[in-house]
């Protein structure tokens, strides 16, 4: 719902001004036959003057407009509050027109205040709809690059988030007929006794002429000043405000009084440091005279050293003597200790080498065709007779826990030693792990061995002939 319009003669129409802007009669394009073309400044759509219940005057789009169209999609609220701005504007003396654009398009104004002599503008933008905080700073500055004061305004009942990034104010929507727009928020005085800023309310009317002729500029607050308190509904509630539109005589208190917060913390930090000058000047003292009774303790300690040192002196020969004789005593011991280590470990290697050298004998009896016969036969019983699959290494390798033999194990998820194949007679009395365990073996000559070498367990044997056995030997 436009308030403006663009004729093809005229130029842009403006339906809030007596005259259209143009020394124009309402009813010239109101309801005329034959019908003036209009078209929209946004969009380029063709208009229609119309006239809302309250007799408020505007245009309105034809059937089949854009829906993107930003003037179509405004709200009731939002046009009342460009209306309000531009009617204080002009009550103030200053040229008032709605939704002007800039001439790159960068920006369009929903109300633009020109000054009788044409040096000043200031923008109003009746902002009800979210904008994030980049993008309003970014607007703010694309005015600020033309020399274009702005103030962002919200009718919304809670403050948006950008009320202190930018120059801006909520306002208050009047509730009956007769009443005004209330400034309510964005709006502040410097309490200077207080030390801090508090909230004011004016009239929309009144800030707007205050605003245009500078007798109201928005300001950035110092850090200090940023918290206020205000009571709504009876409850004392906390706010944090970084920016204001006051008074220059508020911001002349709130200079004056961060220069006087200044000057007494200098005051301060100058008794403090004089402070910490006494401070350190009786530390100083404290510590002459802790160094005084220092020395002396030190000399009173020398004379005791020496005397405890003469004593421990006799003390310490008579220890070094017996030191020295159970020195030698644990020296012979170690040497004891040493050799018969390395006797028993000499013992253990020549055992691990007979045992290997046995072991390498009893595989020897074996040709390679006569030990892949025997593992090929565990193989096919274990399948046979056990259901199971073992697993036939390319390389049988021995074992020592089991004799020497070859341990073999079942395929599958569950894994588990199935026996062990052809462990060496004369192995089985140093591995007693073997009597727990299958033993498997190529003949009854083989599994004979085993139990007269002293093997418990359980042995099978496949009864394969030894015949080439005579002729590996």
């Amino acid at each position: 719902m436009p308030f403006t319009a663009l004729h093809a003669d005229l130029g842009r129409l403006n339906a809030t001004l007596p005259d259209l802007g143009h020394n124009l009669d309402w009813s010239q394009v109101h309801k005329a036959r034959p019908r003036i073309p209009l078209t929209c400044p946004e969009c380029e759509w063709a208009l229609h003057a119309k006239v809302s219940p309250y007799g408020v005057r505007f245009f309105c789009h034809d059937p089949g407009r854009p829906p993107s169209c930003s003037l179509t999609n405004e709200s009731w609220e939002h046009h009342m509050l460009k209306l309000e701005m531009a009617a204080a504007i002009r009550e103030a003396g200053w040229f008032a027109e709605l939704e002007v654009p800039a001439q790159d398009g960068s920006w369009r104004a929903d109300v633009m205040a020109t000054s009788t002599d044409g040096s000043q503008r200031m923008a109003w933008e009746a902002q009800l709809s979210p904008i994030t905080l980049d993008d309003i700073r970014a607007r703010t500055e694309r005015y600020e690059a033309e020399a274009i004061r702005v103030c962002w305004v919200s009718p919304h009942e809670k403050p948006p988030q950008w009320i202190s990034a930018v120059p801006a104010v909520r306002v208050r929507v009047p509730q009956d007929r007769g009443q005004g727009w209330v400034v309510d928020d964005g709006l502040a005085g410097f309490d200077y006794a207080a030390g801090g800023w508090n909230f004011r309310e004016e009239q929309l009317e009144r800030f707007v002429r205050w605003a245009l002729h500078g007798q109201l500029v928005s300001v950035e607050s110092y850090p200090r000043y940023r918290r206020v308190y205000r009571v709504v509904n009876d409850k004392q509630l906390r706010f944090r405000r970084s920016r204001w539109w006051t008074s220059l005589q508020s911001v002349a208190a709130q200079t004056k009084h961060e220069l006087m917060r200044q000057r007494q913390e200098a005051a301060k930090e100058e008794r403090e440091a004089r402070e910490k000058e006494l401070q350190e000047a009786e530390k100083q003292r404290q510590q002459e005279l802790q160094e005084q009774e220092r020395v002396r303790r030190a000399e009173e300690e020398e004379r005791l050293r020496k005397q405890r040192e003469e004593r421990a002196e006799i003390a310490w020969k008579e220890t070094q003597g017996r030191w020295a004789e159970a020195y030698a005593c644990r020296a012979r011991q170690q040497a004891e200790e040493e050799e018969r280590l390395a006797r028993e470990k000499a013992e253990h290697e020549e055992k691990e080498r007979q045992a290997l050298e046995t072991a390498n004998m009893w595989w020897r009896r074996l040709s390679q065709q006569q030990s892949e016969e025997l593992f090929t036969a565990v193989a096919e019983r274990a399948r046979r007779q056990d259901k199971l699959w073992v697993e036939i290494p390319e390389t049988p390798r021995m074992s020592r826990q089991y004799a020497y033999g070859v341990p073999l194990y079942t395929q599958g998820k569950r894994r588990s030693l199935y026996g062990i194949v052809r462990p060496c007679p004369g192995l089985v009395p140093v591995s007693p792990q073997l009597n727990l365990e299958h033993a498997l073996v190529r003949s009854a000559q083989e599994a004979q061995e085993l139990q007269e070498a002293g093997h418990e367990g359980r042995i099978t044997h496949f009864d394969l002939p030894e015949h080439e056995q005579l002729a590996m030997c």
